[in-house]
């Protein structure tokens, strides 16, 4: 079995990387929105993984193209 190392953001990394209030990232977790985000416990963290594939997923060409995965 191959064990692979997985970086992972705790909310407060999270926030600064993207430059939002870590409020913001709550609010998406609440509403379904954002990225996936693992629970352990009571502890909240995001893999690097799934933060890469929603900033691809984010990726615009034009401010007029709405993202699914944005609130509106």
């Amino acid at each position: 079995m191959e064990f692979r190392m997985t970086t992972h953001f705790h909310q407060v990394e999270l926030a600064r990387r993207w430059k939002l209030s870590p409020r913001t990232l709550e609010r998406w977790r609440w509403t379904g929105e954002g990225p996936k985000f693992v629970k352990l416990g009571g502890r909240v963290v995001y893999r690097l993984e799934d933060v890469e594939a929603f900033e691809r997923d984010n990726v615009r060409t034009s401010t007029g193209n709405v993202a699914s995965s944005l609130p509106r």
